[in-house]
């Protein structure tokens, strides 16, 4: 029998049955889970869903929040040998219909009605989909009729008399699993067509897990000591990564998030040791810093700005050392502790975190530099979907700022003639559902993976992204131009939320800039200028003259063919229901070229910066 997620859940919940796997609010108090109770409830949706019919490859969907029985679903269904495909919570009807159809599911977890409602929408254009599992029972058990629908009380309750009658039915599956079972399907994001559904073998999570549980990257290794929130969604094959397969294979306690709105609550809640974020967590974060700073009283706010002023200049030695403190940083560190860094990070939730990790999108060298100068160790990793998440990251200790660090161990990674990164290792999916064109496309013949990314090394052994292919601006005169490095700079502002800069085949670059709105709110109060909606805010002469003086400051840095030389407000937020960015906050680059076509257009008819 082979090692797989199922069965590290299944042989702690025997080791040390009564530790605690898994926290969650129900009616603003932290309710615990053991180890005993988590593979209980697994096992109880296996039986359910061979009670079902649920044949080995069958797919199983979740569409929720993270909640504990998106674990239970996922575990309960790779047990019976299913895959398991996970959908976005915020993905439109649309977008639910033809994640349901793509993958063929045939039983669907859904969180509560919002899910649901969505998914009876397109239910005729779903003849896979035999049965609807609904989580919560609030308005729909008394004015749903569909007989597709069971509640998860009734499914469980399902399950419990097939394990009563085939006591052995779960656990022979388990045992008849092969490392190429396709364990989980995680549509990609996106970004230049419809998604993608990334086949992940039993194989390729335990490449994963040995590659995230070895100490290499969090030193000592993860353990039951250690504690994390679980709060992007569980269908990125990140948070899968921290929150199910890592958690099984070291015993982590993962505490879920109430809510994305309540993560800064939560995680003050829960200080983890052990923390995952997107860039926009951090920035977040952040700019939460910034506003709060400016709100302390005068003297607050004074001695927070010298010893931020402090913290940065310990974060650029530290920058210098490749994340090692020197007898002057630590002197200076300690001093900062007690006087501003211990209580700033107790308010940011961070307060025990040993080792964090950002991911899945690029992030600004200034950002990690505000973290490791107050003392949160924040690694650049870097990873997809198609590689089990699994493909280089800074290490504690040899860390470079403005790369993603050096292959992880077991990973074979080369940068080709045209700058493509390419990686192979045992975790490289094994293709995309239905797909075999796509498939071809992103494996060579010999089995390296082309990731898309364009990439360089940096002194021979860390790896810097520069771009993705497809992304990479050739202007008018022919020169190659990374956008996202000038984006990143742009966003590092705590005023800059969004920043797309465009000019492809054009003669100069432009930038689609949105704001963010807490931070620029704060700003325009203490300046006696009143707003109503984001757009008007946005539109304020003031702060098109402040995100002028940003543009103004990011262009110094930047050669004159990298330079932003006219930009425009975007009017609104970007959503992902709008079709503008990824469920991942990716910005859907032609998607938001097309549909602010006419802004794009003025900068270059129009004239002025602004």
């Amino acid at each position: 029998m082979i090692t797989t997620v199922v069965t590290r859940v299944r042989d702690r919940a025997s080791a040390t049955p009564r530790a605690v796997a898994l926290r969650a609010k129900r009616l603003g108090i932290w309710q615990e889970v053991t180890w005993s109770e988590y593979w209980d409830q697994a096992e109880l949706v296996g039986h359910a869903l061979l009670a079902l019919g649920v044949d080995p490859g069958d797919r199983v969907a979740v569409h929720s929040e993270n909640r504990r029985e998106w674990l239970y679903a996922d575990i309960g269904a790779v047990a019976v040998r299913a895959t398991t495909v996970g959908l976005y919570p915020t993905s439109p009807a649309s977008e639910v219909a033809y994640l349901l159809s793509h993958s063929g599911a045939r039983v669907l977890v859904a969180e509560d009605q919002e899910q649901v409602d969505k998914v009876l929408a397109v239910l005729d254009a779903l003849p896979d989909l035999e049965h609807v599992v609904y989580l919560e029972p609030r308005g729909i058990r008394s004015r749903y009729t569909d007989p597709r629908l069971v509640s998860w009380d009734d499914f469980l309750a399902l399950g419990a008399r097939h394990r009563e009658d085939h006591p052995g039915a779960v656990a022979r599956r388990v045992r008849e699993a092969e490392p190429d079972d396709v364990v989980t399907l995680v549509y990609t994001s996106g970004t230049t067509g419809p998604p993608k559904g990334a086949m992940l073998t039993a194989a390729n999570v335990e490449f994963a897990v040995a590659a995230t549980t070895g100490g290499a990257f969090a030193s000592p290794a993860a353990s039951p000591r250690d504690v994390t929130l679980s709060y992007l969604p569980l269908c990125h094959v990140a948070e899968r990564v921290f929150t199910t397969w890592l958690s099984a294979a070291a015993g982590i306690q993962v505490h879920f998030a109430e809510s994305i709105e309540t993560v800064q609550a939560n995680l003050r809640e829960v200080q983890p040791t052990i923390l995952f974020g997107v860039p926009r967590i951090w920035e977040k974060v952040l700019a939460a810093v910034t506003v709060g700073t400016s709100n302390a009283s005068p003297v607050k706010r004074v001695t927070t700005r010298f010893w931020l002023r402090v913290a940065d200049r310990v974060g650029a030695e530290l920058v210098r050392n490749g994340g090692r403190h020197t007898t002057a940083t630590r002197l200076r560190y300690a001093v900062g502790w007690v006087c501003c860094y211990r209580a700033l990070k107790t308010r940011i939730g961070m307060r025990h975190v040993r080792y964090a990790a950002s991911g899945a999108a690029p992030i600004s060298p200034e950002v990690l530099r505000f973290f490791m100068g107050i003392g949160v160790p924040v690694h650049e990793v870097y990873g997809m979907t198609e590689n089990s998440g699994v493909a280089t990251g800074n290490r504690p200790g040899r860390v470079r700022l403005g790369t993603v660090g050096e292959p992880q161990a077991g990973v074979e990674l080369r940068i080709d003639g045209d700058g493509e990164i390419q990686t192979r290792h045992p975790g490289v999916f094994a293709g995309y559902w239905r797909d075999e064109e796509a498939t071809r496309r992103a494996l060579t013949g010999d089995g390296w993976l082309r990731t898309g990314d364009v990439g360089e090394w940096v002194d021979g052994t860390h790896v810097r992204i520069t771009d993705r292919m497809k992304d990479i601006i050739i202007t008018a005169g022919g020169k190659n131009v990374a956008p996202s490095e000038v984006e990143n700079a742009l966003k590092a502002s705590p005023y800059v939320k969004e920043a797309v800069v465009l000019g492809d085949r054009r003669p100069y670059l432009v930038a689609l800039i949105g704001i963010e709105p807490d931070t620029v709110g704060h700003w325009a109060g203490r300046r006696g200028i009143t707003y109503t909606t984001y757009r008007d805010l946005a539109e304020k002469d003031e702060v098109r003259e402040l995100v002028d003086g940003v543009v103004r400051e990011v262009n110094e840095r930047f050669a004159a063919v990298e330079q932003v030389k006219k930009f425009r407000m975007l009017p609104k937020e970007l959503e992902h229901e709008d079709g503008e960015l990824t469920a991942t906050q990716k910005v859907k680059r032609s998607a938001l070229a097309k549909a602010y076509g006419e802004l794009v257009e003025d900068m270059y008819l129009g004239g002025g910066r602004s």
